[in-house]
């Protein structure tokens, strides 16, 4: 018994697995573009079903398709969209620059599981692609795609990742450490102050993301093939916008225009950038938890990190800051991704953009990527450190740069003196500062107190 049939398209008759729910479209493109052997996801699959069942539901509604096609269609579109049939779909990345392989393969796939489903024949064309191009269907999964990733995954791990470093602000208030610019000693400031300002940059990368949705939410379905709108209903595109907002988490509205939608990518390239933002935010979270972690008897060792594996295959006990470099890495690959995104929305020849699966495959990688990072940042390297009190009122007491809260009332040169010659006999700062100037001892305890350092203004 055989283990393949024969499938027929417009170019002829192709050997397909006997098993395959895809056709000859698909296994043309299998062998055409064994390059990655990367698929495409989940989410980009998902969309895929949930555009084909919307577009089954529209076309119902316009009196185009028969109820019972209709049916059948969108029944087996969510069985895809569901992950039912995510094995199906093995075409690579790298394909023809349209997505139409893709694009294809979902109609083949949708077609032929509703057949099943259903008394009657489904067409992959005639039917499941039913007013649609693979020109204005694989933008509109890369937008509903990258929107639901984002929505669903990314802004609740980030929101979870802002909470943890409020949390933690909240419970190390009290402690005065020393700042540090040019990573040289500078001026004190309070940890919650430093966890404040990282919770700063996520809330910020929160805000631009969520600026980015609503130009992600137009969709380019309804263009069809070049924008005009050929062979599709003049009301197809909005309603099958509705109907994805109606089952979904997102806001999704038709293109305000068609042409531009299918002929660049510019709001998956703006989306691309802000994710890039969040990357180099994690990557400054990331480094300095890094740095205040470093020892514990070289480095700094103003926190301890949650130990969660040994770090050496020769050095007994030591254990490395492996979240935070986890973290970095998936920082570095974002904005990597982020070129190639770039890149490839600048591929918009005449009417459409030539490099759509690349930017699908890169955008919602880098989406994951965030969400997961975010989430194992929070919970395993924010949350869990410890913080060496001791250690930091050492190092405060020891820090010569105390001596700027004394300028306005010795001046700097004066001030530089004492700092040099504290540094430099490893004496403390208020002993050389009480033989060098003229202030009491009460003065000196009040305008070297760190605490009141952190809060700005001129001691009195």
């Amino acid at each position: 018994m055989s283990d393949y049939r024969i499938e027929k398209d417009s170019m002829g008759e192709m050997q397909v697995p006997a098993d395959a729910l895809y056709a000859a479209q698909t296994q043309r493109a299998v062998e055409n573009f064994p390059i990655s052997g990367i698929p495409f996801g989940r989410a980009f699959i998902r969309a895929l079903g949930l555009i084909k069942s919307a577009a089954a539901e529209a076309n119902l509604a316009l009196g185009l398709l028969d109820p019972a096609l209709s049916d059948s269609i969108q029944a087996a579109a969510q069985e895809v969209a569901d992950g039912r049939w995510d094995d199906q779909f093995p075409i690579d990345i790298f394909q023809t620059g349209s997505g139409t392989s893709s694009n294809m393969n979902a109609n083949e796939v949708i077609a032929n599981r509703a057949s099943q489903l259903g008394d009657a024949k489904v067409h992959p064309n005639d039917h499941v692609n039913m007013g649609q191009s693979s020109n204005d269907v694989i933008p509109t999964a890369i937008h509903v795609s990258a929107y639901l990733a984002t929505v669903d995954d990314l802004l609740p791990a980030l929101r979870h990742l802002h909470d943890c470093l409020l949390q933690k602000a909240a419970d190390n208030d009290d402690v005065v450490k020393t700042g540090r610019t040019h990573l040289m000693d500078a001026m004190p400031v309070r940890l919650s102050q430093e966890i404040g300002g990282w919770a700063a940059q996520i809330e910020l990368s929160i805000e631009r993301i969520e600026a980015t949705l609503p130009r992600l939410g137009e969709l380019a379905q309804g263009g069809t093939a070049v924008g005009t709108g050929i062979n599709a209903h003049p009301e197809f595109g909005q309603r099958v916008a509705a109907i994805l907002t109606e089952r979904t988490d997102g806001e999704f509205r038709e293109s305000r225009d068609h042409f531009a939608a299918q002929a660049s990518m510019d709001s998956a390239v703006e989306l691309s950038g802000q994710l890039k933002a969040t990357a180099a935010a994690l990557t400054k979270i990331a480094d300095d938890l890094r740095w205040m972690n470093s020892g514990p008897i070289a480095g700094f060792g103003e926190i301890q990190l949650k130990a969660l594996q040994p770090g050496s295959s020769i050095m007994p006990g030591k254990i490395n800051p492996v979240i935070s470099e986890a973290t970095i890495m998936v920082a570095a690959q974002v904005m990597g991704n982020d070129v190639t995104i770039g890149i490839a929305g600048s591929r918009g020849n005449f009417q459409l953009n030539v490099m759509l699966p690349v930017i699908a495959h890169n955008l919602l990688q880098s989406i994951q990527l965030l969400a997961n990072g975010s989430r194992l940042l929070a919970d395993n390297g924010v949350a869990g450190f410890t913080v060496n009190r001791e250690r930091i009122a050492s190092l405060v007491d020891k820090n010569p740069i105390l001596v700027t809260a004394l300028n306005p009332v010795i001046g700097y040169d004066l001030g530089a003196k004492v700092a040099k010659t504290a540094y430099a006999e490893g004496r403390s700062l208020r002993e050389v500062a009480k033989e060098m100037t003229d202030l009491t001892d009460e003065e000196l305890d009040r305008y070297l107190d760190p605490r009141p350092m952190t809060e700005g203004g001129i001691a009195e």
